[in-house]
């Protein structure tokens, strides 16, 4: 496998439960990053945590991990691989897919476990903000 890189990107991040019927919120800006799914259970939103009104049930303190793409559909085992030593470290995440790439989330005060453990694995890291 070639050295694969991710980027840790800056801020922190919180997902959102909403009702299901709730229309997207007029409080989510348009940040660099944010991502809204609806199921017939519920609407969730990923944005920065900054963003996210008091009154709003969520849970903060996850910092984001971008894995470099793009990557083809016909790529196979890309997530998984990241996915497996963060499970031998027992980091849980968030994981995202776009079209072009996939990101994952792991709580703040992980952070360095995460990233140890996908050193160690062979990852390559760059960040978007100094000293993180």
């Amino acid at each position: 496998m070639a050295i694969q890189t991710l980027e840790l990107m800056s801020g922190e991040y919180a997902i959102c439960r909403l009702p299901p019927h709730e229309p997207v919120p007029a409080w989510l800006a348009t940040s660099a990053f944010h991502c809204v799914t609806r199921t017939s259970d519920e609407l969730s939103v990923l944005c920065l945590a900054a963003e996210v009104p008091a009154f709003v049930q969520h849970a903060g303190g996850w910092r984001l991990l971008k894995l470099q793409g793009p990557f083809a559909f016909t790529e196979v085992g890309i997530l998984a691989g990241v996915l497996e030593p963060l499970a031998a470290a027992k980091v849980g995440i968030l994981a995202v897919s776009t079209f072009d790439t996939d990101y994952i989330l792991v709580q703040s005060e992980v952070l360095a476990l995460a990233r140890d453990a996908l050193l160690a694995a062979g990852y390559a890291f760059t960040a978007q903000e100094a000293g993180t």
